[in-house]
């Protein structure tokens, strides 16, 4: 099916209305750091929970998502059933975020341990947004719009990189216009769309499936032709995903990227207070309920069609999703799709230059040149924001070699980078006896064990060089992420037995032992019992998952 007039009408109607809200949101805009990195610290629970959603749903779930599920079915589910781990974000690090009025992760890490801990982490964080989200995003992105619009080449150029760098010139030119505003605020605008366009496809691939029986006979069909791939724990001897595995290494990389990362926090430190940031962590966590619904099992579904020779999917896995919206789809349908797609794409992208220019601009450019004007920091951001930009899109055609399934890459990268942060931020507020060399020297050997493996997997003549080597390379890559956090943390703990650790008078309120009263009281009086109750409610429903695809 092409893309027709009526759904290039339907996608001019989306874009007219995101530039809208980015107008509206430029006009009001002021000209200082805190207004344009946490959008004034005035935001509410509804535009923190979906820029939460809209910020990690990004176009790498919509393809490597749905290229997960047509792959290797529910493997990968673990990752995005980890809306408790927002909720520890929500009840554990909202709360010492918050009292330290901090602008990023990093700088929380200097209150904690030493300035020399917050550049080495500021370092990381900007290494991993170029490794994983920019090039992920813009990988998926522009595939996907490839493939649904049907279109090889124009202009002798692969529109691939059309779609791409067109999509990442849009995002970026609203970013700088807007700051963090302009992210909540087209996050609002976005969610709706991105759900509503992942929603058809759902409904139309089961129907189809489903052939006489309709919607409801296509999920029996699904799970009959997926047979083992529909459990989510695989045994222990299973060469990709052994449970321990997944399980340890699913919530150590979710354990990173939804407590500490700032991509993912900037958008708590935005809140107007406690009680905000924690119920838009809440509603955050009901919206992330949803990925496995909408984006891997339709994944499911595209492998259940191709088994029985009712679509192709001749360039592999990856395609899954685009493939599903060309052939099944009808006008109009396809446009709200896209919509979706690129809403995706747009807000994940938008989130990402936003936090890089936050980072750069307050961790590195403010500390070494103190003293100059609101205006200038801003400059020096966006131009931080196109660097970034012009990295990751280098990165992107390694990304094809790092794994079949776009989104197992990404995570098997992510979970080179999460172990050592991990251990650094929860031993750094569960224990105030781990000392400030200790966070600095434990973050730096976790880091770097955790890249010497990637140069492995990206140099297999190195991996091949001796027993060593080869066995580090060949270990299982969630087996490899746990044993680089016990690493970590065996680190930590023998350096701070031969250091000093801080006084609770230098943490005041940063650990747990050092909370006053009076912080106690504050934290008590930002919830109540509906939060207790819709906390409930997410892990129920979290838990009735498990179950059911045990």
């Amino acid at each position: 099916m092409s893309f027709g007039i009526l759904d290039w009408a339907v996608l001019g109607l989306f874009m007219a209305a995101l530039l809208g809200v980015v107008i509206w949101v430029a006009l009001q805009k002021e000209e200082d750091t805190e207004d344009y990195f946490l959008a004034g610290r005035d935001a509410g629970w509804l535009v923190i929970g979906a820029s939460i959603f809209a910020s990690n749903i990004g176009s790498e779930h919509l393809v490597g998502l749905a290229s997960a599920g047509a792959e290797s079915g529910m493997a990968m589910a673990h990752w995005e059933l980890h809306s408790w781990l927002i909720l520890v974000l929500a009840w554990i690090f909202v709360p010492f975020y918050w009292r330290t009025h901090v602008f990023t992760t990093p700088e929380f890490l200097e209150r904690r341990y030493s300035p020399q801990t917050r550049t080495f982490f500021s370092f990381i964080s900007l290494v991993s947004y170029i490794l994983t989200k920019v090039s992920v995003t813009v990988f998926a992105g522009g595939l996907a719009i490839k493939e649904i619009f049907g279109i090889d080449a124009l202009f002798g150029v692969d529109f691939f990189w059309i779609a791409a760098i067109s999509l990442i010139l849009v995002t970026g030119a609203y970013t700088v216009a807007g700051g963090m505003k302009a992210v909540l605020w087209t996050s609002v605008l976005q969610t709706p769309v991105l759900l509503l366009g992942s929603i058809i496809i759902l409904i139309a691939g089961l129907t189809r499936l489903g052939g006489d029986a309709g919607f409801l006979g296509g999920f029996p069909v699904m799970s009959e032709v997926n047979g083992e791939k529909m459990h989510l724990f695989r045994p222990i001897d299973d060469p990709r995903f052994p449970w321990p595995a997944v399980v340890g290494g699913s919530i150590i990389i979710g354990s990173w990227y939804w407590c500490t990362d700032q991509y993912i926090v900037q958008r708590v430190l935005s809140a107007r207070d406690m009680k905000q940031a924690r119920r838009g962590g809440i509603f955050g966590a009901y919206l992330k309920l949803l990925p496995v619904l909408i984006f891997l099992i339709p994944g499911m579904i595209a492998f259940a069609l191709a088994e029985k020779g009712m679509l192709a999917m001749p360039d592999g896995a990856n395609t899954a999703f685009p493939v599903l919206v060309r052939e099944l789809l009808p006008e109009g349908v396809k446009g709200v799709v896209l919509g979706g797609a690129i809403a995706a794409l747009m807000s994940s992208l938008a989130s990402l230059f936003n936090s890089s220019a936050t980072l750069f601009t307050v961790d590195f450019y403010e500390r070494l040149r103190p003293g100059k004007s609101e205006k200038h920091y801003l400059h020096v951001g966006r131009w931080a924001t196109a660097a970034v930009v012009l990295l990751g899109v280098a990165w992107v055609p390694v990304i094809p070699f790092l794994g079949d399934s776009l989104y197992e890459a990404l995570q098997k990268v992510q979970g080179l980078i999460a172990p050592a942060i991990v251990a650094v931020f929860f031993l750094g507020v569960f224990s105030s006896r781990i000392t400030p060399a200790a966070g600095f020297i434990g973050l730096v050997a976790g880091f770097a064990a955790g890249m010497f493996r990637l140069i492995l997997e990206l140099s297999p003549g190195l991996a091949r060089a001796n027993a060593f080597f080869a066995g580090l390379a060949q270990m299982n890559w969630l087996y490899y992420c746990c044993a680089l956090l016990v690493f970590t943390i065996a680190v930590m703990v023998v350096v701070s037995a031969a250091t000093r650790p801080k006084s609770d008078a230098e943490l005041d309120g940063i650990t747990y032992r050092s909370i006053t009263p009076e912080q106690k009281q504050e934290t008590r009086k930002s919830w109540n019992g509906w939060d207790v109750f819709h906390t409930a409610v997410i892990l129920g429903v979290i838990a009735l998952v498990y179950v059911l695809f045990w």
